[in-house]
């Protein structure tokens, strides 16, 4: 039996340029169709524009164009090669002013109105006109509903109505009988919570002499479908206009932003289930991404990022990579060009590319060129390269795609690990060792590869630019299950370009002239000597770890809870490689305890710890030599 996967991305309304709410959204889908693709299912990815609708005329009309000659623009020449540049793999871009899709959406509109679920009638309330439709007081905060700019306004007028309402019973039951279908749980949560009181009826028209931008309803040629009844229906027309329509829809994921949850998770079955449509499979709701200091995004605020400025300083796939990696789907996550810097410099070029570069160099020197002969596939590193694409199916199936990618950075840290204690620029001394020599260069080979096709979906260019440095191609997930794949006797390229180049910190941002230090009157400060005085500044305490946990939001951090005599302060400490949370309470440390706080990927840290590195590259954390109280001063 074939395994299928379909998935849509919210279409995008084609009023403004993308931003960065749009790509991280569209990334997230490509990830999981790649790795969809890759683990062997039939693979089908849909994102488009919604371009009817009064903001859109408004925005036209401002604009000083037609309302079509805008959204040709936007969507053609702003969203589709923004999307391009970003390697978003979908197989279909649906636009809601196509002849296919308007279609679609009058043969719907039928199914409901003869099923008796449509009728007309006048109504008034508040209406949101950035959201386009009527709200309740309880919806709005402080008068105004959230992700609006402007209050709603009274409305008055005769519209059809859809009988949603009569649906909501069905809908909880439905809920309960799925637990699955909203995640993360919370949002499923949230919906029930809205669905406990009436919900109303849907007014799926506007007047057309004061919205003319819309699709006509068939049979009242003086109305417009509303914009959600006809923007929803667009995951459903692309595939109906394929004819793909009963293969993939039973399949569906929906992946959408918190802000259009109650439209997907209550407008959407309620529609389907009128119109005898099956329900979709799965509604994935992800966060907003925030700037660095948790503020919300936005032009006004000065602190927007420019998704396709990203692209042009950190490449695609950095991009990729830290937006999935250092984000959790469900929440609100901070961001910014200092996560992708450090995402780059750890994890890509540090741990994987430093790898690579260290693997080839060896090969070229000491095998000619050549993948010597497969490694045993019963050593610990093998097993655990064969059982890695299995966790990390577990993790994606759950959303939890950052922890995903770091199942498999963990195991690309235990190959540099391997490779360290293995150390073949040894065994190349000894001709009696050349077995052992080729078994750890193959392992490492193979390693490699293994963890490149399940990275493959965060870095759609550079994963494949691993494997060509090895002289590999492509690979399936269901082929990292085999140890052993990678071809003896392979030569690898002779030269290969620096799969991802660290980038210095003074790279990150071009900054005018520094103004000149003013000379120093210290002798000695010329060639980084300090005076005694200035050591004396320096307040050196013990402190005792009372509590530890990994940090939130980077796996090499521990913060640490001290306890310093009268007081306890937090620490964040980059000791994480080496020391688990468990192994640092109770124990005794020097903390340089008058350092000014700092914040470190979102957590402030009050102090440092002193620590040292040792022959074999290991963090050691300095402590006493015998046992001194917490509080007490190091002199």
């Amino acid at each position: 039996m074939s395994k299928i996967f379909y998935e849509t991305a919210a279409i995008d309304y084609a009023n403004a340029a993308p931003h960065i709410g749009h790509v991280y959204e569209k990334i997230i889908c490509d990830f999981l169709a790649r790795f969809h693709r890759l683990d062997g299912y039939e693979t089908n990815f849909v994102t488009g524009t919604d371009e009817h609708g009064e903001k859109i005329a408004r925005a036209a009309k401002n604009a000083g164009q037609e309302p079509q000659a805008f959204v040709d623009y936007v969507s053609e020449q702003l969203f589709q090669p923004a999307y391009r540049r970003l390697l978003i793999s979908y197989d279909d871009y649906i636009r809601t002013t196509s002849e296919r899709h308007k279609r679609f959406v009058q043969e719907i509109l039928r199914k409901v109105y003869e099923a008796g679920d449509i009728y007309y009638a006048e109504y008034e309330g508040l209406y949101s006109v950035g959201s386009e439709r009527f709200v309740t007081e309880k919806e709005l905060v402080n008068g105004i509903l959230p992700g609006d700019s402007e209050p709603p306004i009274r409305r008055k007028e005769a519209n059809y109505f859809f009988r949603m309402e009569k649906y909501r019973p069905w809908l909880v039951e439905y809920l309960h009988e799925h637990p699955e279908l909203i995640q993360p749980q919370a949002y499923r949560n949230e919906v029930l919570e809205i669905l406990k009181e009436p919900i109303g009826d849907l007014s799926i028209s506007r007047p057309k002499d004061r919205v003319p931008w819309g699709i006509p309803i068939p049979w009242d040629e003086h109305h417009v479908t509303y914009v959600w009844f006809d923007a929803l229906l667009a995951y459903a027309s692309s595939l109906a206009s394929r004819g793909l329509f009963e293969k993939y829809w039973p399949h569906a994921w929906h992946v959408i932003g918190k802000d259009i949850l109650k439209p997907h998770a209550i407008f959407w079955p309620t529609m389907l289930k009128s119109a005898g449509l099956p329900i979709y499979k799965r509604l994935v709701v992800h966060g907003h991404i925030l700037a660095m200091d948790g503020r919300k995004m936005g032009k006004s605020l000065g602190n927007a990022i420019d998704p396709l400025a990203l692209l042009d300083k950190f490449g695609v796939d950095a991009v990729h990579y830290a937006l999935l990696r250092d984000t959790t789907l469900g929440s609100d996550s901070p961001f910014g060009e200092e996560v992708v810097v450090q995402r780059l410099n750890s994890d890509l070029a540090n741990d994987l590319g430093n790898l690579l570069s260290r693997v080839r160099t060896m090969l070229l020197k000491y095998t000619g060129g050549k993948i010597p002969a497969p490694s045993a596939p019963d050593s610990e590193i093998a097993k655990a390269g064969v059982a890695l694409a299995e966790k990390v199916r577990k993790e994606v199936d759950a959303l939890r795609i950052h922890l995903a990618l770091e199942e498999v950075l963990q195991y690309v840290r235990s190959l540099n690990k391997f490779v360290n204690d293995a150390k073949p620029w040894e065994l190349a001394r000894d001709e009696s060792r050349r077995p052992e020599l080729e078994d750890a260069l193959y392992t490492a080979v193979e390693g490699l590869r293994i963890a490149s096709v399940l990275l493959e979906p965060a870095l759609p260019t550079k994963a494949r630019e691993l494997r060509a440095a090895l002289g590999l191609g492509d690979y399936t997930i269901a082929q990292t299950e085999t140890w052993g794949l990678a071809p003896a006797g392979t030569p690898i390229p002779q030269e290969a370009p620096i799969l991802f180049p660290k980038l210095e910190v003074g790279e990150l941002k071009s900054e005018g002239p520094k103004p000149k230090a003013a000379p120093s009157s210290e002798p000695n400060a010329a060639n980084g000597q300090i005076s005694i005085d200035e050591f004396a500044k320096v307040d050196f305490r013990v402190a005792e770890v009372v509590k530890a946990e990994k940090h939130p939001k980077a796996d090499k951090l521990l913060v640490l809870t001290l306890n310093v005599g009268d007081h306890t302060r937090q620490v964040v400490s980059g000791i994480a490689r080496d020391y688990t949370p468990e192994s640092l309470v109770g124990k005794k440390l020097v903390l340089v305890a008058n350092l000014k706080p700092a914040v470190l990927r979102g957590v402030e840290s009050q102090g440092m710890i002193l620590a040292g590195e040792n022959a074999e590259g290991k963090i050691v954390v300095v402590t006493p030599e015998q046992d001194l109280p917490p509080g007490a001063k190091v002199r």
